[in-house]
């Protein structure tokens, strides 16, 4: 599915995701898997983002990745991942902290370990966390913009707003 940013003239993050997911949400049949809802979430963070990838996991009490929907590869790219990534290198701080974080060049991070074989190349990354009551349950985040800008505050609200609603359909779809 395509999806497009309805609401291009609007400057305020929050209310272009909003909308983004409201039109989106109405493609959804009433009796829905949560991994579609949180599909529909991951393909907006990329969409509006303008990011090559996005991601988002979902996680066990034990930190384990337990459901994991992508954005921006291709079948052949996919298949070839033998596992998700587990978020133990620069997204392990989210599981800790839930604090975003935005990295411009993911090889340099001191914790920059964890992608699995045939991973494709990444070098910026910006991820906030996915929260189900006062615990981090799992991460949205989205790689590489397109052209030599970098993520900014705009992204991130994007993603903020677009995790909360990804919290949502955990708390009530997921566990």
């Amino acid at each position: 599915m395509a999806l497009i940013d309805i609401a291009p003239w609007s400057k305020d993050p929050e209310t272009r995701a909003l909308r983004a997911l409201a039109r989106a949400n109405r493609s959804l049949p009433k009796r829905h898997r949560p991994d579609d809802a949180l599909q529909i979430v991951c393909d907006l963070a990329r969409s509006l983002t303008d990011a090559t990838y996005a991601a988002l996991a979902i996680t066990d009490d034990r930190n384990n990745t337990e459901g994991f929907m992508v954005s921006g590869l291709d079948g052949a790219t996919l298949n070839a991942l033998k596992t998700p990534p587990q978020g133990h290198g620069p997204l392990g701080s989210l599981r800790y902290d839930g604090r975003p974080v935005r990295y411009e060049n993911i090889d340099e991070h001191a914790r920059s370990f964890g992608f699995p074989s045939n991973h494709p190349e990444m070098k910026q990354l910006m991820g906030v966390a996915i929260w189900s009551g006062a615990e981090v349950r799992g991460a949205l985040y989205v790689t590489d913009p397109h052209g030599s800008r970098m993520f900014d505050d705009h992204d991130e609200e994007l993603l903020l707003t677009l995790a909360k609603h990804a919290s949502k359909i955990v708390e009530t779809e997921w566990y």
